[in-house]
């Protein structure tokens, strides 16, 4: 099951909107896989989701990993990102 590792306080945006940016993980054969997933801020979109940023050793190594994160990486990752739900 997918666990919230964190919530940025910056926000990355496009042309049509600003997007709150979440890092999420979970635990695969030991090791934990992180992404990031962007809900937009207006409402009306869906919400972006990237495929596989990392893989840590454990869920600490990926909060570091997602504490260092750069407002520009987040930029780069909102590209990268594709739709999976409704925005709530």
């Amino acid at each position: 099951m997918p666990a919230l590792i964190r919530t940025f306080a910056e926000t990355v945006g496009t042309r049509d909107n600003e997007y709150r940016v979440t890092a999420f993980g979970e635990e695969h054969d030991g090791r934990w896989v992180g992404w990031l997933e962007f809900t937009p801020l207006a409402g009306g979109d869906t919400r972006l989701r990237t495929d596989h940023e990392t893989t840590q050793g454990d869920r600490a190594a990926l909060e570091r990993w997602a504490e260092g994160l750069e407002p520009v990486f987040l930029e780069g990752a909102l590209g990268r990102g594709s739709p999976f739900g409704p925005a709530t």
